[in-house]
């Protein structure tokens, strides 16, 4: 058994980022840790950071979103340690994880961010992911940076209707 919790909390992390095949958000993790109460925002995120650095899992963070994937490293170290995870908690996370795999793998899958240009506008960069697979990758340029904010904010309500458009209008016969 563990007797340091910060350890468990970086393995928990491990273990949720080694089952699934796609990455996980600050959030997702976030709701997790606080639903079932093993750990506080603080610790968690502290936990996180320690992980990020130490190379066992890959931090990805735009505008509006942090996602995290576990890196070789963290699954060799899962490997070798994640016995020590009490089975209670392990079926807490494998219940959690069945329960949510869906609604969390569509959040995943969208990403949408902007930066500044050297041309003073804002290129506003959308994705839509299959698991690791790259569906659609969108750039578009715009004027000014609360156009770039409204279009990142409505990527996950419109993605798949313009997903569904794009392929309608490339398949479409002429």
């Amino acid at each position: 058994m563990l007797s340091d919790p910060m350890t468990l909390y970086k393995l928990m992390n491990l273990y949720m980022l080694k089952h699934v095949n796609f990455p996980l958000t600050n959030s997702q993790l976030t709701d997790f840790f606080l639903a079932h109460e093993y750990a506080t925002y603080f610790t968690l995120q502290q936990a996180l950071n320690e992980l990020s650095e130490s190379g066992l899992i890959r931090m990805q963070s735009n505008h509006n979103m942090t996602r995290y994937e576990i890196t070789r490293e963290g699954e060799e170290t899962l490997e070798f340690f994640g016995k020590n995870i009490p089975p209670a908690i392990v079926t807490d996370m494998e219940e959690y994880l069945e329960k949510h795999r869906f609604r969390m793998r569509n959040a995943a899958g969208l990403t949408a961010d902007y930066y500044k240009t050297d041309n003073q506008d804002y290129m506003v960069h959308c994705e839509i992911r299959e698991g690791k697979s790259l569906l659609l990758d969108l750039k578009l340029s715009v004027p000014d940076q609360g156009q770039a904010e409204s279009m990142c904010s409505q990527w996950e309500k419109k993605s798949q209707e313009i997903y569904s458009y794009i392929m309608k209008s490339l398949f479409a016969d002429s």
